[in-house]
């Protein structure tokens, strides 16, 4: 399974990836630290990269969770899964990110969950897709406003992060606002905004 977006692509991540993924989890730690979900229990069960590539893959098979790694012509940037993933009357899931900071605002994570939503809507046949983000995190508020997710409120101390609960805002969009695709969509916007530059 492997999903490509002009130079942004998706594939599983995989045992052979660890180096990498290490590498660039290390030389992002401070970039990302402020964004990441944490466990609040001190003991929280903590798998190793081998043991968190098994159970993706597992929960892939069995279609509760995907996990795909970023890349941009060829490179590892960044990791996107498609979690909470849930069936019966609500056909719906939750899609998160990070990127590494040499690759931010190039438009890459725009291509990224444009492509992971259509997998979404077209090949796993859910309903609704949901970003949640922090009202702090200009750079992804300004992804889901590219790709025309709707705002669908606030969220007080929804997740947990770096020791507190933090509040969040959530975005969704369903299949019948975007029946075309998202990719579809973001292609038309590109052709007629012209190609993505890096801020600042």
């Amino acid at each position: 399974m492997h999903l490509t977006s002009g130079a942004v692509g998706l594939r599983p991540l995989r045992l052979r990836d660890r180096k990498a993924w290490d590498r660039l989890r290390r030389e992002n730690i401070e970039w990302l630290r402020r964004w990441e979900a944490t466990a609040p229990e001190p003991n929280a069960y903590r798998p190793t990269f081998a043991q968190y590539v098994r159970e993706q893959n597992q929960a892939s098979r069995r279609g509760l969770a995907y996990s795909f790694v970023v890349e941009h012509e060829g490179e590892m940037v960044g990791q996107l899964t498609i979690s909470g993933i849930t069936r019966g009357s609500l056909q719906s899931a939750s899609i998160g990110y990070w990127i590494s900071e040499h690759a931010a605002g190039r438009g890459i994570v725009p291509s990224a969950v444009a492509m992971a939503s259509d997998f979404c809507w077209f090949e796993i046949g859910l309903h609704r897709v949901e970003i949640n983000i922090r009202p702090e995190n200009a750079a992804s508020l300004r992804v889901v406003e590219k790709l025309g997710f709707r705002d669908e409120g606030f969220r007080e101390r929804f997740l947990h992060i770096q020791g507190a609960w933090c509040d969040h805002r959530s975005f969704a969009l369903t299949l019948e606002d975007v029946p075309e695709g998202l990719v579809s969509r973001l292609t038309d916007s590109r052709r007629r905004n012209g190609p993505t530059r890096r801020r600042g």
